[in-house]
């Protein structure tokens, strides 16, 4: 081959790299900019919203019903497509019967199998005479539901589906193991039983709770009574995103919503940072279930975090065999 022939070759060559590079770099945009993406700033800002809306949602409240429209608004578009299911119950409470209402957002998706998110919306009835708004007990997780949703809208699931549970009555009436020790997560002990009886039990993959994960030094605890593949999907999600120093620094059992469905043998994950704020002798567990469970104690980057890791837990989830 002479010189000449030899460099017209060299340039194909690299023109040809170079084209295939451009190609790869074009694709691997096209890719990131279809990908999920959690939008932290935006929870936080639905946060503040439900807030405004719904400062004190306390069963029986005028707070919990706008809550409960607040919660409507941001899914009419799966209601129209009876994607959104309103499940009223009665409960006995310490307190009297109490009619209660979970709500159930449906994402189809492509394989058999479900992967359920749930958290609670209502504030405590016990601290209805106090300025208690549960900033990060209850109102940040619900707008990290709703914002999971607008996500799930625009890249609906190609592994199992996904469905949103914003549950009723976590919070005790009472106390917490009043009522013959029920005095606690209502919505979830009713869905659990309710599911269980039309067989939509059978089908859940994994049941993940969302509880105060939006404060401000966040870390969410090694829950021992987790189950343990999804305390390793955790971990994992942690690492894949960058959030591993997010994650673990405690280590206990946890009562929560997660516990009704993990009676019944569903793969359960409470996915919660139970160390919120200072503790204090008038304050043994920080600001939690105090006036001082304020919006100023949350963060958009927590609620980042927080979004990020589920997201990629729904995608581990749904790689496994």
């Amino acid at each position: 081959m002479t010189s000449r022939h030899l460099t017209k070759t060299l340039r194909l060559l690299t023109l040809l790299v170079l084209t295939l590079a451009a190609a790869g770099a074009n694709a691997q945009r096209t890719s990131a900019a279809a990908a999920p993406r959690f939008n932290g700033q935006a929870a936080y800002t639905l946060t503040q919203q439900l807030l405004q809306v719904a400062p004190k949602r306390f069963n029986g409240s005028p707070g919990h019903a706008k809550a409960e429209e607040f919660i409507k608004q941001h899914f009419t578009a799966e209601a129209a497509k009876g994607n959104f299911e309103t499940d009223t119950f009665t409960a006995s409470t310490p307190a009297g019967l109490q009619t209660m209402h979970n709500f159930i957002v449906r994402y189809p998706g492509k394989k058999d199998g479900v992967i359920v998110l749930a958290s609670h919306y209502e504030t405590n009835y016990p601290l209805r005479d106090i300025e208690f708004y549960g900033a990060n007990d209850g109102a940040a997780t619900s707008a990290l539901l709703i914002e999971i949703g607008n996500v799930l809208r625009a890249h609906p699931p190609e592994g199992y589906s996904v469905w949103l549970v914003f549950d009723d009555g976590e919070e005790a009436v009472k106390e917490w193991f009043a009522n013959n020790g029920k005095d606690n997560t209502y919505g979830t002990r009713h869905l659990a039983a309710k599911w269980s009886q039309d067989g939509t039990l059978g089908k859940i993959k994994a049941f993940l709770v969302a509880d105060m994960i939006a404060d401000k030094d966040l870390n969410i605890d090694y829950s021992e009574n987790s189950t343990p593949w999804l305390l390793d999907i955790l971990k994992v999600a942690a690492k894949n995103t960058g959030h591993s120093a997010n994650i673990f620094k405690y280590k206990e059992a946890e009562e929560d919503d997660h516990l009704p469905f993990a009676q019944r043998g569903v793969p359960i994950l409470d996915v919660i940072d139970a160390h919120y704020g200072p503790t204090t002798d008038a304050t043994p567990d920080g600001y939690h279930h105090t006036a001082q469970d304020t919006l100023d104690k949350i963060s958009a980057k927590s609620l980042q975090i927080s979004g990020d890791l589920f997201l990629e837990m729904i995608r581990l989830i749904n790689q496994r065999p």
